[in-house]
């Protein structure tokens, strides 16, 4: 790909490895744990720097694997969270299973790395920003951040 090309036509295409029921599973439960205060539009865009990580090479090459890598998602940190809304669990897995099916990735500008403007990361000033959804910040970067 040309260095030319905009940046919304990079970063459209989706693992094309297929999904399992663990991967919509871990989806789910993340995007319920991360982002159930946002909109379709919030939790897409979460969806899609997971899955640009999967696609990267530079991270687990697994949903469950990206979600479960040590202190990179908050919610992971010190064991399962219960699930306390059933009707924002299942609006979370409608937006998991579009994403995995391929919806275009166009939201977020191929970011592998986002926050709230609750907290500034270290990491943060080593990424390129791209765009702020809702309460998440979006950043991408092509290294990948030690988490200690």
């Amino acid at each position: 790909m040309s260095s030319d090309e905009p940046i919304d036509q990079l970063h459209l295409a989706s693992t094309s490895r297929g999904y399992s029921q663990a991967d919509l599973q871990c989806l789910t439960e993340a995007l319920y744990h991360e982002a159930r205060g946002e909109g379709q539009r919030g939790q897409a865009a979460v969806a899609e720097v997971i899955l640009n990580r999967v696609d990267s090479g530079v991270f687990p090459e697994t949903v469950c694997g990206v979600i479960n890598q040590p202190s990179q998602f908050s919610y992971t940190i010190g064991g399962a969270k219960p699930v306390r809304n059933k009707a924002a669990f299942l609006r979370a897995r409608d937006i998991a299973e579009d994403a995995l099916q391929g919806a275009p990735r166009a939201l977020t500008g191929g970011a592998t790395y986002f926050h709230t403007p609750a907290v500034r990361p270290a990491w943060s000033r080593r990424f390129q920003r791209t765009v702020q959804i809702g309460q998440h910040i979006f950043y991408r970067g092509n290294q990948r951040v030690a988490s200690n």
